[in-house]
């Protein structure tokens, strides 16, 4: 299958990062790195979430065009910090760019933005010259106005917890309230949009324009409705004198969200799909702390995992949160973790108990458990398996929407120390970590803030590989020595994992001698190549079609985004 294009709206991204994330966040010289940060972790999210490494990373050249001031002389004025430079961003963001930009370079990402022009006429150019599908990446929803009839394009946005919202052409009407994009643009004309300086109609919002353009399909139907004193499709005697004596101020906004799209840019498309360069990638990683993120990005693009040795010169990294290439995992804090369940599912799956056991010294120290009551019913076969019963986190548990940010807290805590977690078949519970910060509405996202990830099941596979007989915590226990007394307990569960991790590594130099990032890198690749061969086992043993997914260390999402829990 070919690969989408995926077109980022760029500076929408890195803004969104450098708000989103805090600006405690610095490397080793000081300066910030949050949105640089944000757009990493965000392009691996991208790849993983398309399956596609055509990437192209639309600029904006000019944010405010002359050919758009010419119209609306107010258009984003407001937004001027630095009336001498003409310039919105930030300080602390605008010495990031020029890092964001080598960036994409060392990911093979083409930057594309044409002299006089913003990001969305580039965007829009190659939405119209394309004859495939493409994938549009921005917060901004004016871009909705480029679903148009024909095109093979859907808008990817980004919303809380790392969830995505996407919209085809046959959204809108559900949305919104209107067929295409280009009644999308006459409703926004209408509405205006204060974020731009663009004054809308007063008294006309999002549904009532819909309603406008769904009776009179267009800017001018709706103004010769006005003029013949109409009154059908919400059009009242005080909206349509609104309409009548706001109509140059909708017609300019029309013109101003217009986007060209005549720009040359076959160029960058072409561009889109070039291989990365790790070496040059590692390098700004490392010297800017931002070795994980980095790691996890050319994990996605397909690149192999990186060498133990950290690149000359280049200074250590471990304060700002992030992994230094150097340092073996067998070093970094080593956190068991485990869920105990109320189903085998992680995409329906909820969370009845937790626990995390930091290791130090090949032994526990620290030990934290959570009781959950997940809020639905616990099935008699889930509590045949851990013990826990209905009526026991009803009595005893904390609800979801306490324990789940409470959790995640804690694992941002030790993505920040420079630790790692550690699980057996781990996969499964960051799934379900990520399901339920969604539904708690939780302000921290599980793919966000995950450490490094020691995958038991993948390592165990990868150190016997041809080993006959079962998989399980159980089974890997007993063969690598570990001693489980209480399995399908969280926390005994937890410490198995790290321990046989450690035993794992005594006796493989090989998997031993990885960085955490470097092994967390690994294990993508590993998980990949343990799923083809356990696919062509099945396929060969009568099931043609059987399927074995190999992403880690979380499962892509099947179907909408689960609703949060007021």
């Amino acid at each position: 299958m070919t690969q989408p294009l995926v077109v980022l709206d760029t500076p929408t991204l890195y803004y969104r990062a450098f708000h989103a994330l805090p600006d405690s966040l610095r490397d080793p010289a000081g300066m910030p790195i949050n949105a640089a940060r944000g757009m990493t972790q965000t392009l691996a999210s991208l790849v993983e979430l398309t399956g596609s490494t055509r990437i192209v990373a639309a600029m904006d050249a000019d944010w405010r065009p002359a050919f758009r001031t010419a119209v609306v002389p107010e258009y984003k004025a407001q937004r001027v910090t630095d009336e001498a430079a003409g310039t919105e961003t930030p300080p602390d963001l605008a010495v990031q760019l020029p890092l964001i930009t080598a960036l994409l370079a060392a990911a093979g990402i083409p930057v594309a933005e044409v002299p006089g022009t913003e990001a969305d006429d580039v965007i829009a150019s190659i939405a119209a010259a394309a004859h495939e599908s493409v994938v549009i990446v921005s917060s901004d929803r004016d871009l909705l106005s480029l679903l148009a009839p024909g095109r093979d394009l859907v808008v990817m946005r980004p919303k809380k917890a790392g969830v995505w919202d996407t919209l085809r052409i046959a959204d809108l009407p559900g949305s919104y309230g209107v067929v295409d994009g280009a009644q999308y643009r006459a409703l926004a004309a209408l509405r205006g949009d204060p974020s731009d300086g663009l004054v809308g109609v007063p008294g006309i919002g999002e549904k009532t324009a819909a309603a406008l353009l769904s009776g009179y399909g267009d800017l001018p139907g709706i103004f010769a409705a006005a003029e013949a004193g109409e009154r059908a499709h919400g059009l009242s005697p005080r909206r349509a004198a609104a309409i009548l004596e706001h109509r140059a101020a909708v017609e300019a906004n029309h013109t101003v969200m217009t986007c060209r799209e005549d720009l040359p840019v076959a160029g960058f498309v072409e561009a889109a799909g070039g291989d990365p360069d790790p070496v040059a990638l590692r390098e700004l990683a490392a010297r800017h702390g931002l070795t994980q993120s980095a790691e996890r990005l050319l994990a996605a693009l397909g690149a192999p995992p990186a060498d133990v040795a950290p690149p000359a010169g280049v200074p250590a990294a471990a304060h700002t949160g992030e992994q230094s290439a150097g340092e073996v995992w067998t070093e970094a804090p080593l956190w068991g973790f485990d869920l105990e369940t109320t189903g085998t599912d992680p995409h329906t799956a909820r969370i009845v108990s937790a626990a995390l056991v930091r290791f130090a010294g090949g032994d526990p120290v620290e030990r934290l458990t959570w009781l959950v009551d997940p809020g639905v019913e616990i099935p008699a076969a889930s509590v045949r398996i851990h013990g826990i019963t209905p009526e026991h986190v009803r009595a005893h548990g904390r609800p979801v929407a306490e324990a789940v940010p409470e959790i995640l807290a804690k694992v941002a805590a030790i993505r920040g120390a420079g630790g790692m977690l550690v699980g057996h078949n781990v996969v499964y519970d960051l799934t379900i970590l990520q399901y339920e910060a969604e539904r708690a509405g939780a302000e921290l996202d599980a793919r966000a803030v995950c450490p490094p990830v020691i995958d038991t099941f993948v390592l165990d596979k990868r150190a016997q590989q041809f080993r006959r007989g079962p998989r399980t915590l159980t089974a890997v226990s007993q063969n690598w020595g570990v001693e489980l007394s209480q399995a399908h307990e969280a926390l005994a569960d937890a410490e198995a994992a790290v321990r046989i991790a450690l035993a794992i590594a005594a006796v493989h130099p090989d998997i031993a001698a990885h960085s955490p990032a470097a092994l967390h890198a690994a294990q993508i690749g590993w998980k990949r190549e343990q799923a083809a061969s356990f696919q062509e086992y099945l396929r060969g043993r009568g099931r043609p079609n059987a399927v074995v997914d190999p992403s880690w260390p979380f499962e892509p999402r099947r179907g909408p985004a689960p609703r949060h829990s007021a």
